[in-house]
């Protein structure tokens, strides 16, 4: 046949997809973004974190608007459709277009967090600080001296493992009766959040004793009147015309060496008086006497005036904040003048009552009786000022004035009761000493079974001889008594050790250059040890550049062979007083 002319194909244009259509619409519509390059993701949606637009590759759904499918080529799976015109060329692809920085924002990566951190210099705002901790409240507990492991643990609440974990965490190893320092025990309670405060013993037991007993059985009680004054002003001679008695005849030299503590009474009312030393030597026990006392009579001679012992006996008197009434004695003599002694008072600070001042002053004489009822009236009087009460239902406190060796009795104290009721049989802690009572004797040699408040009593019963001053407690828990006398004679030794310190190479040298001095070797012995004090002071002052006085042994008891065979070891001269 003949031949067929080739069709000629209209010149190629290139024709848009139905899915570019679709697209472009929908673009025009702010529905979809631009289309990415090829190579890249299209954005994502921030709402629902998927890319927009259809996926590409996939086709639309059929009942899409401007879907215009076409069949199918030859030998396609059925169902399949295609998006092209059969024999059309494929797409060619688009441009791709390199996205670079401007060239101000390529900046070097140093310079950039140099940038940044000039910027947090120079910016106003600082940054929030971390908001510091909430501060721990503390519970407050009263904590006593030589207290265990166990009772530390009942204080605070815990288990006494716990606090031994704590302990152990700070390298003490303790069981649970072992005594803890104070500090230590400080540290462990602020573990546990609690704030420790630590009384003496002798006030834990009084204030246990308070809270037993609901109403305090709180009765007047007898005052305490101590009389102080100069050496030879006539203050036991005073004491002995209240008291009808001689106790001056009995005493070295007509000087007293201890406290004496006399009760008397007056108007059917007791007075408990405490006599004093006023010789310069017997200081401590002038500061003690003035501490245990209610009111101090001050005793000054109308023929001598103010003394030095007069000013050291009124310095007393005011640092333990007592009531003074001064009392001018020896006005029986001729030539004297009490308005004399009102002016030297006065310019100590004592100013009289008929002067305009608020110091009763009575002029009295010991010698005659004179006036000494007035004076007992003139205490009566303060001391209902003061509204003096004890309860004598509870456990009996006070303090040692005295303590010595008896012999044919031991270790005797002379003590006076503040407050409770001391029984024979009790036990007690005075010091650093234990005891029980095993029998009392007031100041006329009489055995007492039992002592009330204000009343001076000497106690047989002590295992050592405790310090004069030192502060008397009974206490019915006879464990907790020794464990706390063990505690506080452990205290006692670890003071005694750090006195003695090493011997230094200047020390040395001082004891070689000092070997051309002159030693007198003493060894003292005492009736009481408020004696032994005052006398150790004094002697120690007698020392000379060229004389040194060394006392090499003093104690409260009487001579023994063993002193004698000490003082011929050592060359040392024996001195005893009152023995």
């Amino acid at each position: 046949g003949p031949a067929v002319p080739p069709r000629i194909e209209p010149p190629h244009e290139e024709r848009k997809t139905m899915q570019q259509i679709v697209q472009e619409r929908l673009r025009q519509q702010h529905r979809l973004p631009p289309t990415p390059p090829p190579g890249q993701r299209r954005p994502f949606d921030r709402t629902g974190q998927r890319p927009m637009g259809p996926p590409q590759g996939q086709p639309r759904h059929p009942s899409a608007p401007g879907f215009q499918g076409r069949s199918a080529p030859p030998g396609a799976p059925a169902g399949t459709r295609t998006w092209n015109r059969p024999g059309a060329p494929p797409m060619p692809a688009p441009p791709v277009v390199e996205q670079r920085r401007p060239v101000h924002e390529r900046v070097d990566r140093t310079q950039r967090y140099e940038r940044q951190a000039e910027k947090k210099l120079e910016s106003p705002y600082i940054r929030p600080q971390p908001k510091p901790e909430p501060p721990r409240e503390f519970r407050k507990v009263t904590l006593t001296e030589g207290l265990t492991v166990k009772d530390l643990a009942e204080k605070l609440g815990v288990l006494a493992k716990d606090l031994q974990r704590k302990l152990m965490d700070r390298g003490v190893l303790t069981t649970i009766n072992q005594t803890l320092d104070k500090e230590m025990a400080k540290e462990i309670a602020k573990d546990f959040n609690a704030q420790a405060d630590f009384v003496t013993f002798e006030e834990s037991v009084m204030l246990d004793a308070v809270e037993v007993s609901a109403t305090a059985n709180n009765v007047p009680r007898p005052p305490v009147v101590t009389i102080m004054g100069h050496v030879d002003h006539g203050k036991t001679s005073l004491l002995d015309t209240i008291r009808k008695t001689r106790v001056t005849e009995q005493e070295a030299g007509g000087i007293t060496q201890h406290i004496g503590a006399y009760q008397v009474k007056a108007q059917n009312r007791k007075i408990t008086f405490l006599d004093t030393p006023g010789h310069e030597a017997f200081t401590l026990m002038r500061a003690r006497g003035a501490k245990v006392t209610d009111i101090v009579v001050l005793v000054v001679a109308a023929d001598d005036g103010v003394m030095p012992q007069t000013i050291e006996s009124i310095a007393h008197t005011r640092a333990a904040k007592v009531p003074i009434v001064v009392a001018i004695n020896k006005i029986d003599k001729p030539g004297v003048n009490p308005e004399r002694v009102k002016r030297e008072l006065a310019e100590k600070g004592l100013l009289a009552e008929d002067w305009g001042g608020d110091t009763p002053t009575v002029e009295v004489s010991a010698k005659t009786g004179k006036n000494l009822e007035l004076l007992l009236e003139i205490l009566l009087l303060v001391a209902d000022l003061q509204n003096l009460k004890a309860d004598p239902t509870l456990p009996a406190m006070g303090a040692v004035l005295e303590a010595k060796i008896d012999k044919g009795r031991g270790n005797v104290a002379t003590v006076l009761v503040q407050n409770g009721t001391l029984r024979v049989g009790d036990n007690f802690v005075a010091g650093a000493v234990y005891g029980k009572v095993r029998a009392m004797f007031d100041e006329n040699a009489k055995t007492v079974k039992e002592a009330e408040p204000s009343t001076p009593v000497e106690v047989l019963g002590l295992e050592g001889l405790p310090m004069a001053g030192d502060s008397f407690q009974c206490i019915a828990d006879d464990k907790k008594a020794r464990q706390i006398v063990s505690y506080r004679q452990e205290k006692l030794r670890d003071i005694a050790l750090a006195k003695t310190s090493r011997l230094t190479l200047d020390q040395l040298h001082k004891q070689l250059t000092e070997g051309e001095i002159k030693e007198v070797p003493l060894l003292l012995k005492c009736d009481v040890q408020g004696s032994q004090e005052a006398l150790t002071e004094m002697l120690n002052k007698l020392s000379t550049e060229k004389v040194k006085v060394r006392i090499v042994h003093s104690g409260v008891v009487a001579i023994t062979e063993t002193d004698v065979l000490l003082a011929a070891a050592s060359n040392a001269i024996i001195i005893g007083f009152n023995v």
